[in-house]
């Protein structure tokens, strides 16, 4: 079962998905984690195809209650983010993988076979960086906002925040879209309680988590 919040990436994992019709078939789809989880209960689909930041209930939200309602549902998240913090929470949540976007349609159809035998599939550029970033947060080695719920990436951009760059300068520094900056932004303002910009940057100087 396919689920975004686009109808677009819908359409568009269903037609990557058709030419492997004798592997894989699409028994459902949803818009949103809302419609999700009733669809879910009328299918029992064996995978749940979904990606990690909707509008309103995220992926990892939808993970959780599928997963406490049937804790054999396999639930495998798709993201354009390759930040592992995101990979971390999605285990935590109880998926059964993790994978990028940019994945091809013959190696989704290979992971998703995976991930029905039992295997955990993560995205392998990622899974490598996780390990590092295991190691470290181990030996206690965090990034600053680790432990207010930031990802790497994430108290990158707060950095960049507090030294006044613009969201167009960071996105160059970072070499990202203007788009992705402002999903970061949302996400930063949620995790620290604040509503902008300037909360944020009182937030960090007051708790002293930016680089």
């Amino acid at each position: 079962m396919l689920v975004d919040d686009h109808e677009m990436v819908v359409a568009g994992l269903k037609a990557m998905l058709a030419p492997f019709r004798g592997r894989v078939r699409v028994v459902g789809e949803a818009i949103g984690a809302d419609e999700a989880v009733g669809v879910v209960g009328g299918l029992t689909p064996d995978i749940v195809l979904c990606d990690v930041r909707m509008q309103g209930a995220s992926g990892l939200d939808l993970c959780r209650t599928l997963r406490t309602r049937d804790p054999n549902c396999k639930v495998v998240l798709l993201s354009v983010y390759d930040d592992e913090q995101y990979l971390f929470q999605a285990l935590r949540a109880g998926a059964s993988g993790y994978l990028l976007k940019k994945i091809s349609g013959d190696e989704l159809v290979r992971q998703l076979e995976l991930a029905h035998s039992g295997v955990t599939v993560i995205d392998t550029a990622l899974a490598g960086r996780a390990v590092d970033t295991a190691a470290r947060l181990q030996s206690n080695e965090f990034w600053p906002g680790a432990r207010h719920g930031l990802t790497h990436r994430e108290s990158e951009v707060l950095s960049l925040i507090v030294t006044g760059l613009s969201n167009r300068g960071i996105a160059t520094r970072l070499v990202v879209s203007d788009e992705t900056i402002k999903s970061h932004l949302r996400s930063i303002y949620r995790k620290l309680g604040v509503s902008d910009r300037a909360g944020a940057v009182a937030t960090a100087l007051r708790e002293g988590i930016y680089q």
